[in-house]
């Protein structure tokens, strides 16, 4: 299954995407609809009201996570790039509900920063509730996946040693459009599919999820071990290799730009970026 979470003159409503329209589920978006025991046999029988996709207007797939947990470091590519020695174990930072955008929405440069920097990343999404989950608990645990942009703001992430301040910007990071479920990837709860980010046309990064240190089950069973995972939780799992930050010279977004976040098989977030105040 795909579901999203759109944006209507009623309010937010989580939908099912068949074919070139979405079915109304219920549920005023997908973080609510997870929350339900019973949400994937809920998601699968809906028959509510039909909207064209063509017309629809998405929020974060997942608009009120419980917390985001975002992972560094989780590419070799992207680790030889930024001068780091293979990490033994997960690195993990933060962001919030408010950082999130739609996978449409405008990406506004924040006038305090002038390295605003792109990251596409493959997330995912928590279906039940764990703590210090097995193998199979961890697999069993996963939704689905969906995109994300964690646009950073390099300049203030790299004031101090700790990054988090230069990732959790207000609006600042697109999600979505879709969860999609492990059975419509390949490799089911470990995808290994394209991710990819473009600027203005340009191919920016590139890689295979595949070959991800730390994969999805790993860092379920890793993330629940320190914190219990609630369904709509988050999990992002790192970058590949071409960021701006690490080109000769770095490359940042100014204002002007659009910027494709796609990951194949799961979705695309497709943004402007403007300047703003």
């Amino acid at each position: 299954m795909r579901l999203a979470t759109v944006r209507t003159s009623k309010g937010t409503r989580a939908v099912r995407l068949e074919g070139d329209t979405h079915v109304a589920l219920g549920f005023p978006d997908v973080g609510a609809l997870l929350a339900h025991p019973d949400w994937a046999r809920i998601a699968a029988q809906a028959n509510g009201e039909a909207h064209p996709v063509l017309r629809a207007d998405f929020a974060p797939v997942i608009p009120h996570p419980s917390k985001v947990v975002c992972v560094g470091h989780n590419y070799s590519n992207h680790i030889r790039e930024m001068g780091r020695e293979m990490p033994a174990f997960p690195t993990l930072f933060p962001k919030f509900a408010d950082s999130l955008l739609g996978a449409h929405d405008d990406i506004v440069k924040p006038p305090e920063t002038d390295a605003l920097d792109w990251e596409v990343e493959l997330v995912v999404v928590i279906g039940s509730p764990v703590r210090r989950a097995t193998e199979e608990q961890a697999a069993a645990a996963i939704a689905g996946f969906t995109v994300m942009n964690d646009i950073s703001m390099r300049d203030w992430q790299f004031r101090t040693v700790e990054w988090t301040q230069g990732k959790i910007w207000d609006s600042s990071t697109p999600l979505g459009p879709y969860l999609v479920t492990p059975d419509e990837l390949d490799g089911g709860e470990r995808p290994d599919v394209t991710v990819r980010t473009v600027v203005d046309g340009a191919v920016m990064q590139e890689d295979r999820t595949g070959t991800l240190l730390f994969d999805p089950v790993h860092l379920v069973r890793y993330v629940s071990t320190v914190i219990r995972l609630n369904p709509g939780d988050l999990i992002a799992t790192g970058t590949p290799a071409g960021v701006g930050h690490a080109r000769d010279p770095k490359t940042y977004l100014v204002g002007g730009e659009t910027v494709v976040s796609e990951i194949l098989g799961v979705g695309t977030c497709r943004n402007r970026v403007v300047t703003g105040s």
